[in-house]
């Protein structure tokens, strides 16, 4: 009897084993069912329209639904925070942007911790900006605005889209590596930003390369750099600030991805190959150049290193000038 039930029970445990192992075959590889991308910014904006590129040729590859979801607010903390406590499985992912490696030195009371609670999964672009200053202001260069803050320092401006944004973040670097004092002049949105130099009443600002072109081609403002470390292949009449005499000044807007801590390696591997596959496809990299979109790809171990170095650069800035959330 002793030999029997002994029996029955290594059967039962072979059992158990064989329906573990189809229950998983049939719950079958990642992803299984729709993954939701959590973008923490408004609808329209870079990091929306990438994310829905992004979610379109995920689906692509995979055969399964990639969906975009917005959740804006508090300075891209709302969605960010949703993330973190999101299941670690690869199915609830966040679109970022250096807005979240500001935000680590900016906001102190942000309830979660970039490199403490998610895995970096995989850059997506950067893209550079430019600094256009209003027509009528009697500046023709970088090194003009230099000579011309320094000889009337806290008489200059420049508007940014809000506190902490990269618009922001490029004017406060340039001021540092500059050794100027221009007043900033936050705004609520890129757009209102951009309506107040255009008509005058701001005298400069960082924008966007694809946004400003047409309005620098047809001279309703000037620009006078741009802020990658090699010329927009969209405005390459236009130099660097490196070019203009302000060494060391890099500041891109770039986007990536990432995921909730503890997220498989195997998924995240996975995404990262998938990631790198898609921003490599020369038809999406032909029409990204056009707007000044430069591809990123990086391991999820090298876009790690590229986060610490991040949070490390604009923790800096955000220190030295003393910049507060009002």
């Amino acid at each position: 009897m002793k030999t029997f039930l002994r029996g029955l029970t290594v059967a039962g445990l072979f059992a158990c084993a064989a329906l573990g192992a189809n229950t998983a075959s049939a719950a079958g590889p990642y992803p299984n069912h729709p993954v939701t991308i959590i973008v923490p910014f408004g609808a329209g904006g870079s990091a929306d329209v990438y994310a829905r590129v992004l979610a379109q040729h995920l689906g692509q590859e995979t055969g399964q639904s990639f969906v975009v979801e917005n959740r804006p607010g508090a300075g891209a903390v709302i969605g960010t925070q949703y993330v973190a406590k999101s299941a670690p499985d690869g199915y609830t992912l966040l679109m970022m942007s250096n807005t979240q490696t500001v935000n680590e030195t900016l906001l102190n009371n942000r309830p979660y911790d970039l490199m403490r609670d998610f895995t970096a999964v995989a850059p997506v672009n950067e893209a550079p900006l430019v600094l256009v200053v209003r027509e009528g202001l009697p500046i023709q260069s970088v090194q003009d605005l230099i000579k011309a803050a320094k000889a009337k320092p806290g008489q200059l401006n420049y508007a940014s889209s809000g506190t902490g944004t990269p618009y922001h973040m490029a004017g406060e670097l340039f001021k540092s590596l500059a050794g100027v004092n221009i007043v900033h002049i936050p705004y609520k949105s890129s757009g209102g930003a951009r309506t107040d130099v255009l008509g005058g009443q701001v005298d400069m600002m960082f924008d966007a390369v694809s946004t400003m072109t047409d309005l620098i081609q047809t001279k309703k403002v000037r620009a006078l750099a741009t802020t990658g470390n090699e010329r927009s292949n969209v405005l390459p009449d236009v130099p660097t600030m490196a070019e203009a005499g302000v060494q060391g000044y890099t500041a891109t807007i770039w986007l990536g991805l990432l995921a909730p801590k503890n997220t498989p390696k195997d998924v995240v591997d996975f995404l990262n190959a998938k990631i790198a596959k898609i921003v490599s496809d020369p038809q999406i990299t032909s029409v990204w150049a056009k707007s000044g979109v430069t591809p990123m790809k990086m391991s999820p171990e090298q876009f790690t290193d590229f986060l610490k170095g991040d949070i490390d650069k604009w923790g800096k800035i955000v220190k030295s000038a003393n910049i507060k959330v009002d």
